[in-house]
């Protein structure tokens, strides 16, 4: 076997030439290049008869052309899959020029249809053209018709120039302006003026609006984009033929008391500028920003064909509206008893014997200043809603919210104390709230306790108890000792039962506020005692001029419950403001009903305020400033725990002072004392009064920057017994005169760099001076005023005694004589007191 096996040695063929290449530091190289060229397949003359036809079966594979490794069964599934992608195209391409031919049908349809459309508008214009033509046409041979006789008439009348007699009586007669007339345009006369006159494309663009022609600011007003976009949108819509005319929609639109233009104009749909176009007709000049009253409002409306629907601001209440309950839906509820009575009775001690606990060791001073809500469960079971009154007299509006919330008045008198102030104020407020009373007589275990004095004390103000022959129940029982508690318990469950006390729980929840204050950790907490219905964490709530959500439900053990029924005193969180208390918490459904009850009664507020404010003349502000000039104002700020102690201090405030001093509080409010209540203090020079709260680190460094004095106070007649020392303080103080002597006047002199001195004799007592002396002349005063000189002999002295002669000088007076009396006197000032 030789070397190259048989095979040709590699090497370049005679297609080659050369290149020369270079490289670095002169050197090059001459390399020998191939040149290659593509090589092309003809197919063999024999190849074309073997193609089979379209008919035929599956071709089978040439032997002779197969690429080499490839089976006849891969060779024939690779010519099917060709020949089934040829059909597929051959279908698409089909069905693209089906698809095709089909849209330009439809497309020459729509143009067929639009050129119709146009064509048979252009005929009824025409149409309408020619009438009108016509019309205007037999209206000027009308008034040439007119005008002739006209002239026949004036020439009959009176003899005229002769008229041309060659010219027609009816060219005679035409008038110039109507011979002048136009002869009117036929419709081809139009076509051909519109083919003849030049197409400027330019015009295509004119109505579109540019950056450079917004930014030119020529031309005065121009259209905004949306209406050129609008204005294309129409002849789009109107070249497609769909230009139907819209029907006008009929809406039904609420009418407050009042509204304003542009809102009517919005709830309307319509055109601003339409409606006041309509107002001026009407008669009222009136721009889109002022408020027109309901009836101009509804006559508008009308006008424009809508309907009206008349709302009161007040309908947003319409929500809350209580609905009574059917008779099978009440089910029992425990009563609520109110505790009222005189101050240091024992109210809330006898309380606490009941809820066996100690609530009265944290009251400040051992007095309540709050209402407190409690419920206790006797040994039977039953389950009694108590709440605790204040008996101090500062919060007489406490005690009246009590009652009117209330099933049961618990009057707690004293044995040893009987009927006091207090005392008979509860009973008035029990009456006014037309609810049955249970007389406790407390402390009947003391020495000096006299039950039967109460009783007897209690007639008086028509309260006859049963052991005097009366319908009221009366208990002797003692807080310290338990005696009587348990007929305290039985009176009270009999005359619940008496009552027949229902309710429905399955209800939205309605309640009274006992008390609301300002938490530091907790926000504003309020103190709700539900009346109906079941109030459940997560229900939205209006309270007043307040709204929220229930955050958290905590009952008077500080335990966190889900929900409270009837009966139910609970803390309620979730507030967005503080309420007042007494104000009445009801359940809505959704937020915005809440926020927007909320939102009325705030502004309602705001206008009752208003026009509390604007009711006054200006000759009644003249004649109030006329009369506050000679009254001091002693200005206070006052920050309280909760808003009815808060309430409390103010009317107590309000009640000191007399016609030359008073009490004004600028601002009161519930929570901690903050720097805008000390920068309005600075501002007002007012002292900041903290009661149970305190000022926090910032605000107390404020104040000590600004002397702004912070006063705390946690026992409400310590409060007043200072506010009404610091307002007797400006009091003016009393000036008293003290008789001290009298003088005679002898003889006058005239003494030089002096003036007329009188020569007197002390007649009574002494004469100082220091002191103020008036001249008598025959017992009437002609001269009131001060020494300037006295002297004894030719020594300044200081006084004088009775019997002994001196030398007067009077102040800028020198009008004495001889038997003038001179009087005199001293002025002590005596500082004056608020009773």
């Amino acid at each position: 076997m030789s070397d190259t096996d048989g095979k040709k040695p590699l090497g370049l063929g005679g297609k080659g030439g050369q290149v020369k290449q270079s490289f670095s530091h002169g050197r090059t190289k001459s390399v020998v290049v191939e040149k290659k060229r593509k090589r092309v397949v003809v197919p063999k003359p024999g190849a074309a008869g073997s193609t089979p036809t379209s008919g035929s079966a599956t071709p089978r594979p040439d032997p002779a052309r197969r690429p080499a490794g490839i089976s006849d069964a891969e060779m024939e599934r690779r010519l099917k899959a060709l020949a089934a992608a040829k059909s597929r195209e051959a279908e698409d391409a089909a069905a693209r020029a089906a698809e095709e031919q089909a849209r330009e049908e439809e497309r020459q349809r729509r143009r067929d249809e639009a050129e119709a459309r146009e064509r048979e508008e252009r005929e009824r214009e025409e149409a309408l053209r020619a009438k009108a033509e016509e019309d205007a046409r037999a209206a000027a041979e009308a008034e040439v018709r007119k005008e002739r006789k006209a002239a026949e008439a004036a020439e009959a009348a009176k003899p005229a120039a002769p008229a041309a007699p060659d010219a027609p009586l009816s060219e005679r007669a035409r008038p110039a302006a109507v011979d002048a007339r136009k002869a009117p345009k036929r419709p081809d006369d139009d076509r051909q003026a519109r083919a003849a006159k030049p197409r400027d494309d330019a015009g295509r663009r004119s109505g579109k609006l540019t950056l450079k022609d917004a930014l030119s600011g020529e031309g005065g007003r121009q259209r905004s984009m949306a209406a050129m976009k609008r204005k294309q949108e129409r002849a789009r819509q109107k070249a497609m033929g769909q230009s139907q005319s819209r029907e006008k929609v009929v809406r039904e639109v609420q009418l407050p008391e009042t509204i304003v233009v542009q809102e009517l104009a919005n709830r309307m749909a319509e055109r601003v500028a339409d409606v006041v176009k309509s107002l001026m007709k009407m008669g009222v000049m009136a721009t889109m920003n002022q408020s027109i009253d309901a009836d101009t409002a509804e006559l508008l409306v009308e006008e424009f064909g809508h309907k009206v629907v008349r709302v009161s601001d007040s309908d947003v209440e319409q929500v809350i509206d209580q609905v009574q309950d059917a008779p099978e839906l009440l089910k029992p509820r425990p009563p609520i008893i109110t505790i009222m009575g005189h101050v240091d009775h024992g109210k809330t001690s006898l309380l606490d014997a009941l809820r066996k606990t100690n609530v009265v060791s944290g009251e400040a001073g051992g007095i309540t200043q709050h209402i407190g809500a409690y419920q206790v469960t006797t040994e039977s079971g039953a389950v009694l809603s108590f709440l605790d009154t204040p008996g101090h007299a500062a919060f007489t509006s406490m005690r009246a919210r009590g009652a009117n919330v209330t099933d049961i008045v618990v009057l707690v008198v004293a044995a040893d104390d009987s009927v006091m102030p207090q005392t008979v104020e509860a009973i008035n407020h029990a009456k006014a709230a037309k609810v049955p009373m249970i007389v406790a007589i407390n402390k009947c275990d003391r020495p000096a306790a006299d039950p039967n004095k109460v009783r007897t004390g209690l007639l008086q103000h028509e309260v006859v108890v049963e052991a005097m022959s009366g319908d009221v129940q009366d208990v002797e029982v003692s807080a310290l000792t338990g005696m009587g508690l348990d007929a305290l318990l039985e009176a009270i469950a009999l005359q619940a039962e008496i009552l027949e006390l229902k309710a429905n729980p399955d209800r939205s929840a309605m309640g009274a506020v006992i008390e609301a204050q300002l938490d530091v950790g907790r926000g504003p907490v309020a103190t709700v005692l539900v009346q109906n219905g079941t109030l459940r964490q997560g229900d939205i709530f209006v309270v007043g001029e307040q709204w929220g959500k229930v955050r958290a439900l905590v009952n008077d053990q500080g335990q966190r419950v889900k929900e409270a029924g009837p009966s139910v005193p609970v803390e309620v969180l979730g507030l967005n403001g503080t309420p007042e208390a007494g104000d009445v918490l009801n359940v809505v459904e959704t937020e915005a009903q809440a926020r927007e009850i909320a939102d009325y009664r705030q502004q309602a507020a705001k206008d009752k305020r208003a026009a509390a404010g604007a009711a006054t003349t200006l000759e009644q502000l003249m004649a109030k400033a006329k009369a506050d000039k000679d009254i001091s104002e002693l200005p206070v700020l006052l920050k309280a725990d909760v808003q009815g102690s808060a309430e409390a201090i103010v009317q107590a405030l309000e009640k000191i002072g007399n016609d030359e001093v008073r009490v004004r509080v600028l601002h009161y409010g519930v929570g901690a004392i903050t720097d805008t209540d000390v920068g309005l203090a600075e501002a007002s020079g007012a002292p900041i009064i903290g009661f149970n709260v305190r000022a926090n680190a910032s605000a107390r460094q404020s104040a000590n920057q600004k002397s702004v004095e912070l006063r705390y106070y946690s026992i409400i007649y310590d409060l007043v017994d200072d506010i009404k020392a610091a307002a007797s303080g400006l009091l003016s103080a009393e000036v008293r005169e003290n008789f001290i002597g009298y003088a005679e006047i002898r003889d006058v002199f005239k003494v030089s760099g002096v003036g007329k001195v009188a020569g007197c004799l002390v007649t009574e007592g002494v004469a100082r001076r220091s002191a103020g002396v008036r001249l008598l002349r025959d017992n009437v005063v002609i001269h009131e005023g001060t020494l300037k000189t006295l002297k004894r002999f030719k020594d300044e002295v200081k006084e004088v005694q009775s019997g002994q002669e001196c030398g007067m000088a009077f102040e800028n007076y020198e009008d004495i004589r001889v038997k003038d009396v001179i009087e005199i006197f001293e002025r002590e000032e005596v500082e004056r007191t608020l009773s």
